[in-house]
């Protein structure tokens, strides 16, 4: 059995590490707060823009734009892979992983070539750890939450795709549902699929300018709106999984601290014992 010392060491230690969970708990609530009021707030900007795309195709047709267009045979895909920047988030990293290694061996058997655009260090260590092709490290993804960021990584995209470079162009991200559960999914950024079942509106309206040139103006901000919803998604759900799994922490720390008191007060027992047992023999001994 471990010495009174070495329990009480033990038990220290344990409670300085319980104080960090819990700050970094309290810290990671306070930043999902923030998280979910930006999300709040990117929501309606994101489906006016939806309903602006929907009434232009409605007017031009889904041939208007050259982001519509499909390729007939899909030889290379890009994947912009979103993670944390740090660890002690539980499942969080390893969960999108996974999603964007099935991702890459579906299409590998179909012929086509993935290459990675990695958001995050942690996608970044993920993919050069495991051999997948690099194609560019776009940074920290916390510094991603600019919409200046958010727009030159959007250009990028697009210049690629225009270009013929990239037949197609994913978003393999963590999406945020709740505080509990935060879903790896695979988003088709391009080509833009265009809106399904739209109808001529009877209201009628008056473009400045024409048709055409608002759509051609509005698909890459709803590019660069896609991947900002992406990114805040990932960053609240990064938050609420370190909260969840600090707070695990926490619990098993008091847990750990409840069974090293009990053992100290075992040992505390069995040393007081052990020192009457000799007390008591000594003085049978001088009888």
């Amino acid at each position: 059995m471990p010495s009174l010392k070495d329990i009480r060491k033990r038990i220290s230690s344990v409670k300085n590490t319980q104080k960090i969970t819990r700050a970094l708990k309290l810290v990671s609530a306070a930043k999902l707060s923030r998280s979910q009021r930006e999300m709040s707030r990117l929501k309606p900007y994101a489906e006016k823009q939806e309903t602006l795309i929907r009434d232009l195709v409605a007017e031009v047709g889904g041939e208007g734009s050259p982001l519509f267009q499909s390729s007939s045979e899909v030889k290379s895909i890009a994947v912009l892979l979103i993670c944390s920047d740090r660890g002690m988030c539980g499942g969080f990293n390893s969960n999108v992983q996974k999603h964007f290694r099935a991702f890459v061996a579906e299409k590998t058997k179909s012929g086509a070539q993935v290459s990675a655009w990695t958001l995050g260090k942690r996608a970044q260590q993920f993919v050069t750890k495991q051999g997948y092709q690099l194609d560019q490290y776009l940074g920290e993804v916390l510094r991603a939450d600019l919409m200046s960021e958010v727009s030159g990584f959007a250009e990028q995209f697009t210049q690629n795709f225009l270009s013929g470079k990239f037949d197609e162009v994913y978003i393999i991200s963590n999406r945020f549902i709740n505080a509990i559960n935060q879903t790896p999914k695979t988003h088709n950024l391009l080509p833009i699929a265009p809106p399904q079942d739209v109808e001529s509106s009877s209201v009628e309206r008056i473009y400045e300018p024409d048709q055409q040139t608002l759509l051609n103006f509005i698909l890459p901000r709803a590019l660069d709106t896609q991947i900002r919803q992406a990114i805040l998604e990932s960053i609240t759900g990064e938050h609420a999984a370190r909260m969840n799994a600090m707070n695990s922490a926490t619990d098993n720390a008091s847990d750990m601290i409840n069974t090293l008191t009990l053992d100290l007060n075992r040992a505390r027992q069995a040393a007081i014992t052990a020192e009457l047992m000799e007390i008591i023999s000594g003085a049978e001994a001088l009888k």
